[in-house]
């Protein structure tokens, strides 16, 4: 890859699909059905195994870093649960490669001498001291190159440990089994990554397996599994949680609507003697308020009927002055 190609990949990866206004690569999104989800959660065996005696070659879905940045600033807002995805492809993919261990366990089983359980058991010994080698000069080499000096010398002697214990174990296994046989190779298959190793493989042939890109690999790839089944059964559980109180709210309300309507169709004396006792009540009001209108009418008839006696009285008087007053003014008048 040149400078160039990989100086945009960086950037995708950093910044996505829409950096400096790049458009034309947004015909497709991260949740499309055609983009690899492994690869956004960066556990895709093809690329975890590329470059190795084991390359898967290009996946059949789409792989893009900008997809994958698209992704990780997406998904700090909204979970879009991808983890289910990833898990049911690693859980195919180590299936499939536990099934293959398998077969080339039945076939060195068929190929090779048949031996006793007793001397078996002593091979296997031998296989795990050098299972054990090759892991300790791996960690040897990575911590030279990270340069821990002291820490590559500590496990060093714990190296030396383990080929002296492997020497023992080889001379057990040498005692019990015939000259002839002894030289045969005998094999085992790498229960991670499906790899042979031969019970007399030397440290250099140990280190380069177990240290290698193809040995890590399956590690990673397996651990990544157990990883997300951890990550998909806590959001289920979280996710059954809350439809459970969503449901038992539901169940609630629906309960409390039940008791209401049972409530009011049991006491169906009471509520009419409720309402009849609201409609007496307000029965009695409109009849003080109608006794009260009633009495200020009576009332004001009262004082209408006083005035008017009143004033009749002191016309009648008025009229009775006059008359008498004419009467003298005739009676003088003939006199």
């Amino acid at each position: 890859m040149s400078a160039q190609a990989q100086m945009r990949a960086m950037l995708d990866q950093l910044m996505g699909t829409s950096r400096d206004g790049d458009t034309t690569r947004q015909r497709i999104k991260f949740s499309d059905d055609r983009v690899c989800k492994s690869h956004l959660l960066n556990c895709c065996p093809h690329d975890v195994l590329s470059g190795t005696r084991m390359d898967l070659g290009e996946c059949l879905k789409v792989h893009d870093l900008a997809l994958r940045a698209d992704y990780e600033i997406a998904s700090k807002e909204q979970d879009f649960f991808f983890e289910l995805d990833a898990m049911d492809h690693l859980q195919s993919f180590i299936a499939d490669c536990d099934r293959r261990t398998e077969v080339a366990k039945k076939r060195l089983a068929e190929t090779q001498e048949e031996i006793s359980a007793e001397v078996a058991a002593k091979a296997e010994r031998v296989h795990e001291l050098n299972e054990e080698i090759g892991k300790l000069l791996a960690k040897v080499e990575q911590l030279g190159a990270e340069g821990n000096v002291e820490e590559s010398q500590k496990v060093m002697d714990e190296v030396e440990k383990a080929r002296a214990k492997k020497r023992e174990a080889e001379e057990v296994y040498r005692n019990s089994m015939p000259a002839s046989s002894f030289q045969q190779q005998k094999l085992r298959v790498c229960e991670v990554c499906s790899a042979y190793l031969g019970l007399h493989d030397n440290d250099r042939r140990l280190a380069d397996h177990f240290g290698g890109k193809l040995h890590l690999g399956f590690i990673e790839i397996r651990e990544k599994l157990e990883e997300l089944k951890r990550v998909v059964a806590e959001k289920q559980e979280k996710r059954n949680q809350e439809r459970l109180k969503r449901r038992e709210e539901r169940e609630r309300e629906e309960r409390e609507k039940l008791r209401r309507s049972r409530s009011h169709s049991k006491n169906p004396k009471r509520s009419r003697s409720r309402e009849h006792r609201r409609h007496r009540s307000r029965s009695m009001s409109r009849e003080r308020k109608r006794r009260t209108r009633s009495k200020s009418r009576e009332k004001r008839h009262r004082h209408r009927s006083r005035s008017s006696s009143r004033s009749r009285s002191r016309s009648h008087q008025r009229s009775g002055h006059s008359s008498r007053d004419r009467s003298r003014e005739r009676s003088r008048r003939r006199y």
